[in-house]
């Protein structure tokens, strides 16, 4: 019988090595690089964490700590229902490193519950607020690797790096990173989920659920971020049939259900982000609470009406958070007061935060946002990002401008975090003007942080005076949030020995 000996394939030429030198020159590159990183967020960290070390609660914090506690302790969702778990689960998780006291079964309101803990169990109300602080400093360090990334994919690393300098030395971001509220977790997850489906457009299976995870995270975080839900879905559509064209070799099909396919399939790509995300929020709560034991009646859920009241319905969610929703719109039906440039206000201005992001917002921070976002439009090979950078933004902001609670830049933390994207885009030139421009400018943003270090809160840029004049401007989470209470306290013992202050 004849012998069929196997046929060897001859083996492809191995491309030649890179030279010595250039393999050198590209490791020392990566290591200066990440030195780089570090660097900018070790910065970061240490003002976070002075920050926190040396303020005292703000007025949301006691809420947030207290009701964390129970969530965790007592599996109740009784306290806190305007805003979904997730947010408190994250300073619960550092919180309980404390061993604070709290005894069970307290039947006073949230703001009681936050005075019980810190002030009248025997705690140290410095401890508690410092662990219960750390995660969401943590969280926020973990933000600005993805600022990083999100600008390397799109400018290489000298734009990852001036990304991640603007984000590093944002006094908003400092400030609201070091304290134990839901602002930063909240826009943080948006940021990874868009990144995430702008990464999915050449690998869809990792990224795609990741995209779903973190928009879930976002929507359990934080109602504000149900705006971004539409925006990501749609541009996670987009991202997989971007990748699915580029990756498919054949020619294109004809015939009606032939051109269908694809957009059936895009849809569906976006349906599975959603139901993802969807089973976050689900999940957030059941953590809490697997029974979903709660009564609308015993916090005075209003009702409520119209196309408010028929998306409240709709929402696939728990009902503890279409509750939180009404609550939350009933807190838009009240007058709340505003004060902007010296001018006290009943109800909203539309360009409210606009002008408050112009006052603290540091003035070479806001001399790269808006030639980066028209270099997005401007350059061909950016253009395909442009709507992953922009549109959740601009939609976040203009949801929020029609808000009724003009209450600070915390609502409009989203701009930092994508701009700083954005702003890196200078560099896709590859101009050394441009590379000179912005160095300069960031060198400027970093100068005006340090200067408000380590009192973050109050900052308003040179060209509105200084942190000293932002109270003329804008008030409440601007500028005074209660975290200076425990200086004046100091301040009034050293005056005022013995004597006792009260109104």
């Amino acid at each position: 019988m004849p012998t069929f000996l196997p046929v060897r394939r001859p083996r492809e030429a191995a491309p030649p090595p890179a030279p010595r030198g250039r393999t050198v020159a590209v490791r020392h590159r990566r290591r200066l690089t990440a030195a780089a990183v570090l660097a900018l967020l070790v910065q970061m960290a240490v003002g976070m964490l002075t920050a926190a070390a040396q303020q005292t609660p703000t007025i949301d914090e006691p809420v947030y700590a207290g009701t964390a506690l129970v969530y965790v302790r007592e599996h109740s969702l009784r306290f806190n229902p305007e805003h979904p778990p997730l947010g408190k689960l994250i300073v619960a998780g550092g919180e309980v490193f404390a061993r604070p006291r709290l005894t069970p079964g307290f039947d006073g309101d949230q703001g009681a519950l936050g005075r019980r803990l810190l002030y009248e169990s025997g705690n140290d109300a410095w401890r508690v607020m410092f662990w219960a602080r750390l995660p969401v400093i943590v969280l926020t360090l973990l933000f600005g690797l993805v600022v990083f990334a999100f600008a390397r994919d799109l400018t290489g690393s000298v734009g990852g790096l001036a990304a991640l300098a603007l984000y590093a030395f944002s006094p908003d971001l400092i400030a609201h990173g070091s304290l134990a509220t839901l602002d930063v977790p909240a826009v943080g997850f948006v940021l990874v989920s868009v990144w995430a489906v702008w990464r999915a457009r050449t690998r869809p299976l990792p990224y795609l659920p990741v995209a779903g995870l973190a928009l879930g995270a976002a929507s359990a975080t934080k109602m504000n971020t149900l705006p971004a839900i539409p925006v990501v879905l749609g541009l996670a559509a987009w991202s997989y049939a971007t990748a699915r064209r580029s990756s498919d070799q054949a020619p294109p099909a004809t015939g009606r259900r032939a051109r269908l396919r694809p957009l059936l399939r895009a849809a569906g790509t976006a349906a599975g982000v959603g139901l993802l995300a969807v089973a976050v929020v689900w999940a957030a709560y059941l953590a809490v609470d697997p029974g979903l034991r709660w009564s609308a009646a015993a916090h005075g859920v209003p009702e409520v009406h119209g196309p408010r009241g028929l998306l409240v319905r709709l929402l696939p969610f728990p009902e503890p958070y279409r509750d939180g929703m009404r609550l939350q719109f009933g807190f838009e039906n009240k007058p709340w007061q505003g004060f902007l440039f010296g001018h006290v206000y009943t109800g909203n201005r539309w360009y409210y935060l606009p002008a408050a992001l112009l006052v603290k917002t540091p003035l070479g921070m806001l001399a790269l946002w808006l030639p980066g976002a028209a270099a997005m439009l401007v350059v061909p090979r950016l253009r395909a990002a442009a709507p992953y950078v922009l549109l959740p933004p601009a939609v976040l902001l203009v949801v929020a401008m029609d808000g009724a609670r003009d209450f600070g830049t915390r609502y409009a933390l989203f701009m930092p975090l994508f701009l700083a994207v954005a702003g890196a885009c200078v560099l896709a030139p590859r101009r050394r003007w441009a590379y000179g421009a912005v160095a300069a400018l960031v060198a400027f943003v970093a100068v005006s942080s340090l200067r408000t270090y380590p009192f973050y809160l109050p900052y308003s840029n040179e060209a509105f005076g200084g942190p000293a004049k932002t109270r003329l401007r804008l008030h409440d989470a601007n500028v005074d949030w209660g975290q200076d209470l425990g200086r004046l306290a100091d301040r009034l013992r050293e005056r005022y020995p013995g004597e006792r202050c009260g109104g």
